[in-house]
């Protein structure tokens, strides 16, 4: 039963909480012992809070769940969890995350109650209404970059904010255009908002998104302000990596039918995998040891 709930609970969907490691990277303090055990703490309450959180939302997507072709075999929709057991763990989870994050700080905790309000209110309502319901998607990501920065008191870059929203926006839009694919006619059966889109007007927005991603990032590598911070010129070389992995995401997604999962197509793609370790190498070498 212990395994079933921890499925239940997506713990590959846990790999979205890195986010909050973003922070620290970019602050300079990944070697600060005590702001990297803060943020790993602030990593394992995010994995409890938004592993509770899945547990709420597949309850609410019950019906439409048991019509969809792969999410019919979760624990809830297939009956191997039941529904009053899935919301007794949702409010024990939500609520130790919450006291675990104000025992850190005030402001970390604040951001992470909205976080958990709004996700709420995306299960409950916010993800029937169109282009909302992928705004509130990518504020999930943002969301935990902020909040990555707050329990260890750094200001928190706007650059990094404009740079993660844009990538989560496309990476929102792309997870909308698999479902809306994959499905076909049964498109609205399982996801009533997915009759708003079609695969013309995702196209469209992900091309917008997709070139304010790569140009918002390269303004980053040569801004004033980050040269001055980091002391040098060279992190507009990483561009390169995030044009290959944004291509070769596009690629997967219109050439190969994926998309549907991040978190899995990031780690089975090797190409993709590859390309964005190495981008953390050469982000980490630029600030930490060729500055």
């Amino acid at each position: 039963m212990v395994l079933k709930i921890i499925k239940a609970m997506r713990p590959a969907q846990w790999t979205k909480n890195v986010f909050l490691f973003a922070a620290l990277i970019f602050a300079r303090k990944f070697f600060d012992w005590p702001s990297f055990l803060k943020v790993v703490e602030a990593f394992l309450l995010y994995c409890l809070l938004t592993g509770s959180l899945y547990l709420f939302n597949d309850f609410m997507d019950l019906k439409e769940d048991r019509a969809h072709p792969i999410k019919r075999y979760r624990p809830l929709a297939s009956g191997t969890i039941s529904s009053g057991l899935a919301l007794s763990l949702f409010l024990a989870g939500s609520l130790l995350a919450l006291f675990w994050a104000l025992s850190l700080n005030w402001p970390f905790f604040l951001i992470t109650l909205t976080y958990f309000l709004l996700q709420v209110a995306y299960s409950l309502k916010l993800k029937h209404i169109n282009i909302i319901d992928i705004f509130v998607l990518a504020s999930g990501f943002v969301i935990r970059v902020a909040a990555g920065a707050l329990v260890i008191g750094v200001p928190i870059s706007s650059w990094l904010l404009i740079c993660t929203s844009l990538l989560a926006l496309f990476v929102g839009l792309c997870k909308r255009r698999h479902e809306l694919v994959l499905l076909e006619d049964r498109a609205s059966n399982h996801r009533p908002i997915l009759k708003e889109y079609s695969p013309y007007l995702l196209d469209q927005m992900i091309s917008v998104v997709t070139a304010s991603t790569v140009i918002a990032y390269c303004l980053y590598t040569i801004s004033p302000e980050t040269v001055e911070k980091f002391g040098t010129r060279n992190l507009i070389f990483s561009s390169i990596f995030v044009l290959y992995g944004i291509f070769r995401y596009l690629y997967l997604v219109h050439q190969k039918g994926s998309g549907g999962n991040p978190e899995e197509l990031v780690i089975k793609d090797k190409p993709l995998l590859l390309d964005i370790i190495l981008w953390g190498v050469f982000i980490f070498l630029i600030i930490y040891v060729l500055r």
